[in-house]
């Protein structure tokens, strides 16, 4: 075969065979939107693709029922056990000028059966009577807080101990 043919077959798109190729602009673009086709699925949303799944007709009446396996019985949450609110530590502190507010809510809480084993003055603004609790006595503030009607529990700030509830009294609770 003689240059000048080759130089036509080139500039034709035909192989020797006279087959047509594409150019190379419509084979990267072809792979582009392969591309971009399989992007897109693989990062669809899991429920668009559930939603595009036709269900499977249902066996008709005529066919033998198949025996159903069954449901394996679902465990069930241990229960937590109970607060005992004479294994609690509690320190009650009083953020008004209310003279005896501290021990006198440390006592409806000694009452009540917690162990209250400490009552003070608390320096600092706080917006409300709050039940302070570290993170596994949090069940414990909040049976603590209903049994001295208080409505707001907190997690339990730097400066507080990490072993007890604590109690900061404002004027909302008498």
């Amino acid at each position: 075969m003689t240059n000048f043919a080759r130089n036509a077959r080139l500039r034709t798109g035909r192989n020797e065979y006279g087959v047509a190729y594409p150019s190379p602009l419509v084979m990267l673009s072809i792979i582009a939107v392969a591309m971009a086709g399989i992007a897109f699925v693989a990062t669809n949303d899991q429920d668009l693709v559930e939603q595009a799944i036709v269900p499977v007709a249902a066996p008709s009446a005529s066919a033998a029922p198949t025996p159903t396996a069954e449901p394996t019985p679902k465990k069930k949450p241990k229960p937590k056990p109970p607060v005992e609110r004479g294994e609690v530590f509690v320190e009650v502190f009083n953020n008004t000028r209310i003279t005896g507010l501290a021990g006198r809510i440390g006592a409806r809480a000694t009452d009540a059966g917690w162990q209250v084993v400490g009552s003070d003055n608390w320096v600092g603004t706080i917006p409300a009577t709050t039940v302070y609790y570290p993170a596994r006595l949090k069940r414990a503030a909040k049976l603590l807080a209903l049994d001295l009607g208080v409505s707001r529990t907190q997690p339990a700030v730097e400066s507080m101990k990490l072993d007890r509830l604590t109690v900061v009294l404002t004027g909302d609770v008498t």
